[in-house]
């Protein structure tokens, strides 16, 4: 059994633009002047959306892509940052983080690894701050983990013999594992493929990376916006990282509910 006490995000996948077909609308509608100065898909899509609505092409504000996102946030017409998608691998969470990570729905897809058919007999598990720090009371949780474990250990073994008489090994093997895993704690690790557009990201940054959300879910979409600003500054790169007391940071914008 590993304990882990920080979560680790991975970037998976990000857009790419098509330029030759960029190319080819431009020139199908006598756009062909207009250019961008960021070299970023997730930046290009939604200033391509946007200019698109009011067919802004010939005659673009001065400041470039930058100005023209920013302005985009300044008048909240945050729909055209739907059309921009990461992909992150998110692993070293508990399953309390992704009980409150899947209530984003609107602009989110998720994929997690499944307990019916992964051996949980070797999890690992994702102890608080706050209970690491105290060896009274790490000793308490360590002994309440090691203890579910044991006991889901013991239950496969029983349930499998319970269900010799299924020929279908892998049935036989997932029912036991359904059954024995209602021992295990909110603490068991799990990793989650998350799929997500960049305004759903900047709602989810809000809500999530702030005092009053729960810490590791704070922990991670500090980790996201980290690697957002690097990915879409002109999208991401209005929000400021702020270190709290207890070792955690928080995200301030002036643009709110873009």
């Amino acid at each position: 059994m590993k304990v882990i006490h920080k979560p680790t995000v991975y970037l998976v996948g990000r857009q790419a633009l098509d330029q030759d077909e960029v190319a080819r609308f431009l020139k199908d509608h006598d756009l062909s002047a207009w250019t961008t100065d960021t070299t970023v898909a997730g930046e290009v899509l939604p200033e391509i959306a946007g200019r698109l609505c009011y067919m802004s092409f010939a005659k673009p504000r001065p400041g470039g892509s930058k100005a023209y996102l920013e302005r985009i946030k300044d008048v909240k017409h945050g729909s055209v940052f739907e059309h921009t998608v990461w992909n992150f691998i998110i692993t070293g969470v508990s399953r309390s983080f992704t009980h409150e990570l899947v209530r984003h729905r609107a602009g989110f897809g998720y994929s997690q690894l499944s307990q019916r058919y992964v051996d949980e007999s070797v999890a690992d598990f994702v102890e608080p701050a706050c209970i690491a720090e105290d060896p009274e009371l790490h000793e308490t949780w360590q002994e309440a983990v090691n203890d579910a474990q044991k006991a889901y250990v013991k239950l496969v073994n029983a349930l499998q013999h319970k269900f010799e008489h299924i020929d279908d090994k892998t049935l036989r093997r997932k029912m036991a594992r359904q059954a024995a895993r209602s021992v295990l704690p909110n603490a068991t690790e799990t990793k989650i493929f998350v799929t997500a557009n960049a305004r759903s990201l900047r709602h989810f940054i809000e809500l999530r990376c702030n005092e009053y959300a729960e810490t590791e879910i704070r922990s991670v979409a500090a980790q996201m916006l980290d690697l957002l600003c690097e990915e879409a500054p002109a999208i991401f790169g209005d929000y400021e990282l702020v270190d709290l007391p207890d070792g955690t940071q928080v995200a301030r914008t002036p643009f709110t509910k873009v």
